[in-house]
C-alpha cells in the first residue's frame, strides 16, 4: 500500500514488526493499569473508546477490566499489530490503515493517543487534531513525550522519526471547545508503575 508519508511506511512496515515484540510484557501491562486508572478517575460515563495507533493492545488490555462494560475500538496501520489485535477476541472493531485515512462512522466518549503522535509526518498533525476531536463526543486524551517548543528526536538510529512537542496545547489552541481536565507526568525510574517520561493531557468538550 501507499502512503502518504515516510513515517506510515516505517510504521508499516518491518521497523513495525520489530516493534510489536519489544512492546509486551506484564511490567508495562501493570504499569498501564495504573496510568489509565488514573486518567480515568477524572472522567465520567465513559462506555464508547478509540485508540489511534493501538499497536498489538497494551493499552486496550488494561482498559478492558477497567471499563468492563466498555465498548473498544482501534485504528492500527501494522497488519501484523492489527492481527494481534483481533486475536484478542474483547475489540468491538479494529481498522487496519493509516489514522489519514480513517474515517470513523461513529464518535466516542474518549479518543486517545499514546505513543503515537510523536512518530507522525508534523506538517500532518492538525489534521490528526481536527480528526481526533471531531471522533470525540466527550473526552481526547493524548500521552506522549512533551517539549514546550517542537523538536526531532533521533530514534533508534533513525532520523525524522520521533518529535517532541506540546502536542495538547497545540489540539487546544486549534479546538478552543476543548479544555484541559487533568494532566500527569509518570517518570521512567518510578519505583512501581513506570512509564518512559510520559505526560498526559485529558481534555473535555466544552
Amino acid at each position: 500500500m501507499t502512503y502518504k508519508t515516510e513515517q506510515e511506511d516505517f510504521w508499516a512496515g518491518e521497523f513495525g514488526d520489530e516493534y510489536i515484540q519489544r512492546n509486551q510484557s506484564a511490567q508495562l501491562l501493570a504499569s498501564n493499569l495504573a496510568l489509565f486508572a488514573s486518567i480515568l478517575s477524572s472522567t465520567t460515563g465513559i462506555k464508547h473508546v478509540l485508540e489511534i495507533g493501538a499497536n498489538v493492545g497494551m493499552n486496550m488490555r488494561a482498559l478492558s477490566p477497567l471499563l468492563p462494560e466498555g465498548e473498544l475500538h482501534a485504528v492500527e496501520i501494522n497488519e501484523n499489530a492489527a492481527t494481534e489485535l483481533n486475536n484478542l477476541g474483547f475489540l468491538t472493531s479494529v481498522f487496519n490503515g493509516s489514522v489519514l485515512d480513517f474515517n470513523p462512522a461513529q464518535t466516542f466518549d474518549l479518543v486517545f493517543t499514546k505513543g503515537v503522535l510523536i512518530h507522525l509526518a508534523p506538517e500532518m498533525l492538525p489534521e490528526v487534531y481536527d480528526k481526533m476531536v471531531s471522533a470525540s463526543s466527550r473526552y481526547v486524551m493524548v500521552a506522549e513525550y512533551y517539549n514546550p517548543t517542537p523538536m526531532e528526536i533521533n530514534y533508534r538510529g533513525h532520523s525524522n522519526k520521533m518529535f517532541k512537542r506540546d502536542f495538547a496545547g497545540e489540539m487546544m489552541e486549534r479546538h478552543p471547545e476543548l479544555k484541559l481536565v487533568d494532566y500527569g507526568f509518570v517518570y521512567r525510574r518510578d519505583p512501581n508503575w513506570r512509564q518512559d517520561d510520559t505526560t498526559w493531557f485529558l481534555m473535555e468538550k466544552a
